[in-house]
């Protein structure tokens, strides 16, 4: 813990002597630095880490996820090879999951190459022991993997891309920026000049902030187009709003707790909410086809998580029977997590309506 506080605070005079040099930094710029470094550190989830994820509640998370991919592969036509990808593989946990559950259908394994797009070399060594038995390989980049046929999975992935932020000021629009103040500590300011080239989508009183995110638009854009010229599907489970909204939603979260994302810089998990329908429309404007958002509880269900948890509780002690619908429940509730995230899947337009999700496409 010393060398990791000890190498922030390095961190924190580096970005500190960036903005004496050149001047305040963008928030986006400033969240990239602190997730470079915190990642680095290794393994940060859990109960003994920062955060939990849904693959480390429950098992069944990453099961309905390995059946939803086996059964879009189906629907793909089988294709030998395909790529299975997961961004931001964490532990290696969901897909470790996923691959259990995808045996039960014939081929699957047989034909699909793992690739984990990951930057932190620690956090590779943890998922290569996690996946020990699978042929794996890591990616830094989407676009470093091969051309061919694609299943890509991302959870809380696009969370923790950075966000540009902008406030609604009596001249127009100015963007939000981290500075030093006069103790020598981080501190929020603006811009000296306005934002002439932004707009928000939406009406706004000053005061108001808004957010975009360059790094998510051209990230779903990217693969997007992937898929529309090589086949497959995308599945991403994130949270955040429906509709383009106005609100500071970028947090820190340390032990667990909230933590002021100015506070340690790099010593904390600094996320913001997805604005999906920013998300559909980077995925329509290059012909992809899109389905949700869609609540993650609602989406459970309709791939059958109630019937997994309940087999999986069969037969076992009390306590772990308890346990195991515990983690259930806490993923598809509306007051947990069940309606907080929201699962959205990208398809090439030649193949129907994937599992979980309506024919209606998008806003269910």
């Amino acid at each position: 813990m010393t060398s990791v506080n000890s190498a922030a605070h390095i961190l924190d005079k580096q970005l500190k002597n960036r903005i004496r040099r050149y001047g305040p930094m963008t928030i986006a710029e400033y969240m990239n630095a602190a997730a470079e470094f915190y990642y680095s550190q290794g393994d940060v989830f859990g109960v003994g880490g920062d955060f939990t994820t849904a693959p480390e509640i429950s098992q069944a998370f990453g099961e309905m996820i390995g059946l939803w991919s086996a059964v879009t592969w189906q629907a793909m036509g089988m294709p030998k090879p395909c790529q299975l990808v997961e961004c931001g593989p964490g532990r290696g946990t969901l897909m470790s999951d996923a691959l259990r559950a995808a045996r039960q259908v014939p081929g699957f394994l047989e034909s699909v190459e793992i690739y984990l797009i990951e930057r932190s070399n620690a956090l590779k060594t943890i998922q290569g022991e996690t996946l020990k038995g699978h042929k794996t390989v890591w990616h830094s980049s989407i676009s470093d993997c091969p051309d061919g046929p694609i299943i890509l999975i991302a959870n809380e992935f696009l969370d923790a891309l950075p966000v540009r932020q902008f406030e609604k000021t009596k001249d127009g629009w100015r963007e939000r920026q981290v500075n030093i103040d006069k103790t020598e500590q981080f501190c929020f300011t603006l811009r000296t000049t306005l934002s002439e080239d932004f707009n928000a989508p939406i009406n706004a009183n000053i005061g108001d902030i808004f957010e975009v995110s360059p790094a998510v638009t051209e990230f779903i854009g990217m693969v997007s187009a992937r898929i529309v010229r090589h086949g497959g599907a995308a599945l991403f489970i994130d949270y955040g709003h429906k509709a383009s909204a106005l609100g500071d939603t970028v947090q820190a979260v340390k032990g667990h707790k909230f933590h002021h994302i100015l506070d340690s810089v790099g010593t904390a998990d600094i996320t913001a909410h997805i604005d999906f329908e920013a998300v559909i429309r980077a995925a329509r404007s290059v012909g992809a086809n899109i389905f949700g958002p869609i609540e993650q509880g609602i989406w459970l269900k309709r791939l059958g998580i109630s019937v997994r948890g309940a087999l999986l509780a069969k037969d076992q002690a009390p306590s772990v029977a308890t346990e195991l619908e515990s983690g259930i429940r806490r993923l598809i509730e509306p007051n947990a997590m069940g309606a907080l995230f929201k699962v959205v899947a990208i398809v090439h337009p030649g193949l129907p309506s994937p599992e979980g999700f309506s024919q209606s496409g998008s806003y269910e």
